[in-house]
């Protein structure tokens, strides 16, 4: 069961829905292509499934992933069309633009994005072909990079060993889940990570051992911080707290993949990254707002690091402070907490009116973006939708509650 209710907000303004529905929803050129004799289109979920007649597909093994940005997404499809049916080969695909959008977005589950067309080779031979060929008909193309698969080359085309058939069995926390059969027989869990992993019992192809060896070999050795702690993952990227190896400086890193964690207005991360540095260093006066360290890149992936702000997020220090929660809080502490939140509130707007007159607008005021420092000052975080006044239209981004 998908737990994500944002998910099914986006199918109709008004009703509960999945984007895979009776709904009408926008479709890419390719969905309305007419199929060659011999062959059927199903649908299912977000899927449209092409296979040929009587196609009889094992039960599991290698799948090869596509992926593909709004921008270039109908032209790789054509490119996978025109190559599978006159081979043969099964395949499905999302069915249009919002679709695509959504599971690249933000907050997507970060396993399933960037899968955008899943193929399915009979055989292990028709895998390494299939790679082959289809890297070569899609160089240049870009497309999120699949974080639970390995990454063919240097294009769009990835790899896992997965099901094929829909067959479940428990996950240890007792949860139906895909699942794929052993080498007893067993039914055990399709892990369906957000990063690659092979079976036990599979073998990996000769041919994706270099590949496999290109992907172990990014390190962050590469560059002079360590990661002490991870905050949060997003489909954009993660959130870190660590260390310039070289001065000891506790830093905050934000990553930023390409081509993922889109927006509403399809802005992906490692722009939204690039504006933020720029908005912050526009800002370095401001003693409330976190200064900008470096800019730096490994693998594919952005980061920026950031001045660590020592501090507590409003929304925290709240129910902390609040004292209405305390059945023995007296007029003192009612009174107290009065003028903190008195305080905190003067100096937010202080902060703001400050962006304001820089011609700025922050665009993401809410409770978890307000920093309280150990000594009662403020401090905002988090600028990634922050933008020019001269222009500005709402965010692609924001925190619902707040918006």
């Amino acid at each position: 069961m998908d737990e994500r209710y944002d998910s099914y907000c986006a199918a109709d303004p008004l009703f509960y829905d999945s984007l895979g529905s009776a709904v009408a929803q926008p479709t890419f050129a390719p969905a309305r292509r007419p199929l060659p004799a011999g062959w059927r289109r199903e649908s299912l979920d977000d899927w449209l499934i092409h296979a040929p007649d009587g196609e009889r597909l094992p039960q599991q093994g290698w799948k090869v992933h596509v992926s593909a940005t709004l921008a270039n997404a109908d032209r790789v499809l054509d490119t996978v069309w025109d190559y599978c049916i006159p081979r043969g080969l099964s395949f499905k695909f999302l069915r249009g633009p919002r679709t695509l959008l959504l599971r690249n977005s933000k907050y997507a589950a970060r396993a399933a994005s960037g899968k955008f067309v899943t193929v399915y080779p009979r055989d292990d031979a028709e895998l390494e072909l299939v790679c082959k060929e289809l890297d070569e008909l899609l160089t240049g193309e870009d497309g999120p990079y699949v974080l639970s698969d390995l990454r063919y080359a240097a294009g769009p085309v990835y790899v896992r060993y997965g099901g094929f058939a829909a067959r479940y069995c428990h996950s240890p926390d007792g949860q139906v889940v895909p699942a794929v059969e052993d080498d007893t027989g067993t039914l055990v869990p399709d892990r369906r990570d957000p990063v690659f992993h092979l079976p036990s019992w599979v073998t990996l192809p000769d041919f994706l051992a270099p590949h496999l060896a290109a992907r172990n070999a990014t390190s962050t050795d590469e560059v002079p911080y360590r990661i002490d702690k991870v905050i949060h993952f997003s489909n954009g990227g993660g959130l870190y707290v660590g260390r310039d190896s070289r001065t000891d400086t506790r830093l905050v890193f934000k990553e930023a993949r390409p081509h993922a964690g889109l927006d509403a207005d399809g802005t992906d991360a490692v722009t939204r990254l690039a504006r933020e540095a720029a908005v912050l260093r526009q800002l370095a006066d401001l003693p409330q707002v976190p200064r900008v360290h470096d800019e730096f890149a490994l693998g594919d992936h952005r980061f920026l690091a950031l001045e660590f702000i020592e501090g507590r997020p409003l929304n925290k220090v709240l129910v902390d402070r609040y004292p209405l929660i305390d059945a023995d809080a007296t007029d003192d502490d009612r009174a107290a907490y009065a003028g903190w939140a008195l305080d905190v509130h003067r100096q937010v707007d202080e902060i703001v009116r400050a962006i304001h007159s820089r011609g700025l607008v922050y665009g993401d005021l809410h409770l978890f973006n307000i920093m309280i420092r150990p000594d009662d000052q403020v401090a905002l975080v988090d600028f990634e939708v922050a933008a020019p006044v001269d222009g500005h239209r709402r965010p692609g981004l924001r925190n619902q509650g707040f918006a």
